[in-house]
């Protein structure tokens, strides 16, 4: 079941049009990326997930029904721009935001302290907020956000402030909130994290969606007929060797190994191609060290989508 669907959602402000017929579906207790370049009209969309603001037309379905706004209280929202009362104490702010989503005090002391707990900030309880760091304010911020268990939870460029150590902390609160049953959504510009947690995707670009879909599958997709080879031997007898089966490919410098020499390359087959023959040819020309498909990285993939969509976009307007 798709926990939010949007049909044909168009948003226009003075002179810009920030989502132009957007159509997006997603599952129930997945973890879905929300990508694209700055201004694309990601935040609008969250925006209007959130009944902050409203389509000019189209419809949101939230659970299978249109959305109201009485389903916020069902979502949590981590904006980009982060919002913490500077002179009150941590502890007394966050039993603040806690009510105002409906909790009670006794029952979100209890909960703010085994968050608390979990993070390691139990000697934040009494400082001022503007006391911690960046990153301090965020784990507030994010334990406020999920702290009355929503249905849906939405968080804009999650990571940003944190350490290597606290954004795996983060990552591993995020998989275990979906593991519980959340739907999660995640606007950011870190491809890396979209690998490591998104189940499916979407990619905006000037207010159009451009690709949707699984993470793995697009990436399978648009990996196709690339490979990726380690070998000892002579470069060029590899090259002579593959001939007419290579379409183009990338060659590194070779590594010196306990094993010696070795050399790095990325193939791109002609589409047809036999990968048991490529295979054959390559292992005639050079002791092959290891084999596998070379898959695009997600921010590979954004960047091919996004300057393939604004080529398009040009030509059109040209």
């Amino acid at each position: 079941m798709d926990i939010i669907k949007a049909e044909n959602i168009t948003k226009r402000f003075t002179g810009h049009t920030a989502l132009d017929n957007v159509s997006v579906s997603i599952r129930e207790g997945s973890i879905y990326g929300l990508l694209g370049p700055n201004g694309a009209g990601k935040t609008t969309l969250i925006r209007i997930i959130n009944h902050i603001t409203a389509p000019d037309s189209g419809t949101l379905w939230f659970g299978g029904h249109r959305l109201v706004a009485g389903d916020v209280a069902r979502i949590g929202y981590l904006p980009e721009e982060r919002g913490l009362y500077k002179k009150m104490r941590v502890g007394e702010q966050a039993l603040f935001f806690a009510k105002l989503k409906g909790m009670k005090t006794s029952e979100a002391t209890a909960e703010l302290k085994k968050w608390f707990e979990r993070f390691g900030i139990m000697g934040w309880w009494n400082k001022k907020v503007e006391e911690l760091s960046k990153g301090m304010a965020q784990k507030i911020q994010f334990i406020v956000t999920v702290l009355h268990r929503p249905r849906l939870l939405i968080f804009d460029e999650p990571f940003s402030g944190f350490d290597p150590i606290n954004a795996e902390l983060l990552k591993k609160e995020i998989l275990r909130l979906r593991d519980e049953g959340a739907t999660v959504i995640f606007s950011t510009h870190n491809m890396e994290s979209v690998e490591a947690l998104c189940d499916d995707f979407t990619l905006i670009n000037r207010s159009h969606n451009i690709l949707s879909g699984n993470v793995a599958e697009v990436r399978r997709r648009m990996g196709r007929d690339n490979y990726r080879l380690t070998f000892q031997g002579d470069p060029e007898a590899l090259l002579a060797a593959l001939g007419n089966n290579v379409a183009a490919h990338k060659l590194s410098e070779p590594v010196e190994t306990s094993e010696g020499v070795h050399f790095n390359a990325e193939f791109t087959l002609h589409p047809g191609v036999d990968m048991r023959s490529f295979i054959r040819c390559a292992n005639e020309a050079v002791e092959i060290v290891t084999f596998d498909r070379a898959l695009p990285t997600m921010n590979e993939i954004f960047i091919r989508a996004v300057e393939a969509a604004n080529a398009g976009q040009q030509s059109v307007g040209d």
